[in-house]
């Protein structure tokens, strides 16, 4: 009996022991540092495009926008002549926003080739039970220290993914374009969307409708960098 106590004992503390250098190895992961770095140049932006939206039961033209990001997390797109389309909960829609909180530990899970490129595969884990997601996954290029695609779970608004690519403000770690895809089912539609559906049971359409996925794609042309931005613009 006194020998199974000391073995389990052992056990305990070799797991403990294992399970906190995990967790420091995760918390100061070299790559996620070199990122965070980078975009930690930007303390606050306003970056104008244009955004097209492909959500089968929402009928939206091309337009232009305007987002804007303040560190650590404040986020807010705006689209002329309309409401902002993206879904609720987009904690990932720039990488800034999730980086910059540091509420997170980090895992490596290896390299996969992404588009061409051989990135790093790293998952984050938040620390803080109060955030709205529940695990985020980022392939980067370890050589450039840019994010080119996230994936994220949240609490309650599904699972959804981003795509990244890159032009002008590289350096800063700013994207030239986005694609940011997710599942019609979980949508949370804005106040003020009208669903469309013509002569057919708009019940039944809807309900086959939502089972697909729909994509938002943001295309930048212009960021302005650490001009300050006052927070009631949020």
């Amino acid at each position: 009996m006194k020998k199974n106590t000391i073995l389990f004992f052992a056990s305990s503390l070799f797991s403990l022991c294992l399970l906190i250098s995990v967790t420091a190895l995760a918390q100061t992961d070299p790559l996620i540092e070199k990122v965070a770095q980078k975009l930690a140049l930007v303390n606050d932006y306003v970056a104008e495009g244009t955004m097209k939206t492909d959500v089968s039961f929402i009928k939206a033209s091309l337009g232009k926008v305007k987002v804007y990001f303040k560190k650590p997390n404040l986020l807010k797109v705006k689209k002329e002549g309309g409401i902002s389309l993206l879904p609720r909960g987009g904690v990932s829609l720039t990488i800034n926003s999730l980086l910059n909180t540091k509420q997170y530990t980090t895992i490596p899970v290896g390299t996969q080739l992404l588009n061409g490129k051989n990135v790093s595969v790293i998952k984050l884990i938040p620390t803080d039970d109060n955030l709205d997601w529940v695990i985020s996954t980022l392939w980067i290029d370890p050589l450039e220290a840019l994010v080119y695609k996230t994936a994220t779970t949240t609490k309650e608004n599904g699972s959804y993914e981003i795509n990244m690519q890159y032009g002008e403000y590289a350096k800063q770690g700013l994207a030239s374009k986005i694609i940011f895809s997710f599942n019609t089912k979980d949508y949370k539609l804005p106040n003020g969307i009208t669903l469309e559906f013509g002569d057919e049971d708009p019940t039944a359409k809807q309900k086959a409708l939502k089972n697909k996925k729909g994509t938002i794609e943001i295309t930048y042309s212009k960021y302005t960098i650490n001009k300050g931005i006052p927070n009631n613009i949020f």
